[in-house]
């Protein structure tokens, strides 16, 4: 009969036996990153962070990704969106600043499994589009079985340099992505699991492009997106004030999944 291993490392369907994990191994993938963020209302934001974090500013943050090159899934490649809010954890034992995920979607499976079950990421599916490119203008929609529900426009205005570049290559080379780990139970209400996770990862950029950008949320009924549509309408409702940040950025991504740990 089958038995779980100690040293191996398991995700379900468990019983067909799991990997050994090499210490020091990383996820790597090239990307490609376009982020818009904008100001919003604090009391609106600050809805959906939970009372153990810290609204640091009023800021969403929206990053498009293209990835390719991904070593754990034999040079294959995924889109995402990830959505975050700056904050500072206030544990019993943590005090952490980073940025606390609100929504990713992902259009891969695999990936998604992943981030939800050992990362603590609250991935869901959509289907988005590759970065169209025309000259200097890029934009890319996201969408549920022809429903959008999120467009991004970047126009570029050329290479970043100087001080503002250092910046964001120490900004996307050391990121506290942080995470809440639920499981529900099986016959609710209330949770098997519920933690709040630390996932760092980083970008080591390569070129940045300044710019101006813009986006724009779409409503979705119930019949849209019967499972999702609440989700969005809650980003929809947030009033975008002024948009704070427009950069579109190439590099190698790394994920070190064992730096990953709860936080209290």
């Amino acid at each position: 009969m089958f038995r779980i291993q100690d040293n191996l490392d398991y995700n379900m369907p468990v019983h067909f036996g799991g990997v050994r994990l090499v210490p020091g191994t990383v996820a790597t993938q090239r990307a490609t990153a376009l982020v818009i963020g904008y100001e919003t209302a604090r009391e609106e934001l600050e809805r959906y962070i939970p009372g153990e974090f810290e609204l640091r500013i009023p800021e969403v943050q929206v990053m498009f990704s293209t990835f390719s090159r991904i070593n754990w899934l034999a040079g294959s490649c995924y889109n995402l969106i990830n959505v975050s809010a700056p904050v500072r954890f206030q544990g019993k034992k943590d005090q952490i600043e980073g940025d606390y995920t609100l929504v990713t979607w992902e259009n891969k499976t695999e990936p998604i499994l992943r981030g939800r079950e050992q990362t603590g990421i609250p991935k869901i599916y959509a289907d988005i589009e590759d970065l169209h490119e025309m000259g200097s203008c890029f934009h890319t929609t996201a969408s549920y079985e022809g429903s959008r529900f999120l467009t991004m426009h970047f126009e570029a205005t050329g290479p970043m340099a100087g001080g503002e570049r250092d910046r964001i290559q120490a900004a996307l080379g050391s990121m506290n992505t942080l995470g809440w780990r639920y499981i529900p139970k099986i016959n609710g209400p209330g949770a098997d699991l519920s933690q709040f996770i630390l996932f760092p990862q980083r970008m080591e950029v390569e070129t940045v492009l300044a710019g101006t950008g813009s986006l724009q949320w779409y409503e979705m009924t119930w019949l849209e997106h019967p499972t999702q549509n609440h989700i969005v309408n809650s980003l929809a409702a947030l009033p975008i004030r002024k948009v704070t940040r427009a950069i579109l950025a190439e590099g190698m991504v790394v994920l070190d999944r064992m730096a990953s740990r709860a936080i209290e």
